[in-house]
């Protein structure tokens, strides 16, 4: 008689696997070899300080106060142009994937203006608002309203048809499978949207903040390049690249809170 062998589990979905390790040795990695290339004179430091170098300017910077001063100013106009642009996205998104109306006038207007580069229209918003913050608020929260009405429309038309009809057959009314039917089999979609407008609220602010602000990152780091401080300049892009990070951290956490009953 023939020996009975289990048979391998071959399924998964594809289930991502935690490796936390890999990152931080990639980041060491690269790191080490961008010290390296600046020990040995492969990177001249007039043009690429050494990791060294940008360490010690970010904390003096932080120890004299510059660094959380631009970071509040930031984050200052970061924060309520985001939370502006994502609700009248979100409402019109999701207007335009439940009413046909909504639809039909809204899918166009939001696809002809979506490729206009927000940051040109800073001069007109300076005209309507001031040099102030309201303009810059305003040019976040309009480049953050589009990708996000387009992929709140899109999450909502990509829900089964299935599972609404099934919820008209048991006699659902409409705001029933609105609320247990559609957010929810949207909701992933809408999250994901929400990595991308993060994404390009820090870039407005960065480009909006070169135009007329005294503080913030984005300041900060045009003033450097200004100066020719290499170390500064890339300190700020490193302030970028972490604050992106730590936004990303936070949405991480977000999706997982809102769609834990997957």
């Amino acid at each position: 008689m023939a020996e009975r062998r289990p048979i391998p589990f071959r399924g998964g979905g594809f289930d991502p696997v935690p490796r936390p390790i890999v990152p931080w040795l990639a980041l060491v990695a690269i790191l080490g070899l961008w010290q390296v290339a600046s020990s040995t004179g492969l990177l001249p430091p007039l043009f690429m300080p050494s990791p060294a170098t940008v360490m010690r300017a970010l904390v003096d910077l932080s120890a004299d106060g510059t660094i959380p001063r631009h970071i509040e100013a930031s984050l200052r106009r970061m924060i309520p142009g985001w939370l502006i642009g994502t609700a009248a996205g979100l409402a019109v998104g999701i207007a335009m994937g439940i009413f046909s109306t909504a639809r039909a006038s809204g899918l166009p207007i939001v696809s002809a203006l979506f490729p206009i580069p927000k940051i040109a229209l800073l001069p007109l918003l300076i005209l309507w608002f001031g040099i102030g913050e309201p303009s810059k608020i305003a040019t976040i929260a309009l480049g953050v309203f589009f990708p996000t009405a387009i992929s709140a429309y899109s999450a909502c038309d990509s829900v089964p048809r299935n599972l609404i009809r099934m919820g008209q057959s048991f006699g659902l009314p409409g705001a029933d499978i609105v609320r247990k039917i559609l957010l929810p089999g949207a909701m992933p979609g809408i999250l994901a949207g929400f990595r991308i407008t993060a994404s390009v609220a820090l870039l407005l602010l960065v480009a909006a903040e070169m135009i007329g602000a005294e503080f913030g990152i984005g300041a900060f780091v045009l003033q450097a390049g200004n100066l020719m401080q290499t170390d500064h300049l890339v300190a700020g892009v490193a302030l970028l690249s972490i604050l992106g990070l730590l936004i990303s951290f936070g949405l991480g956490h977000l999706e997982r809170w809102v769609l834990r009953w997957r």
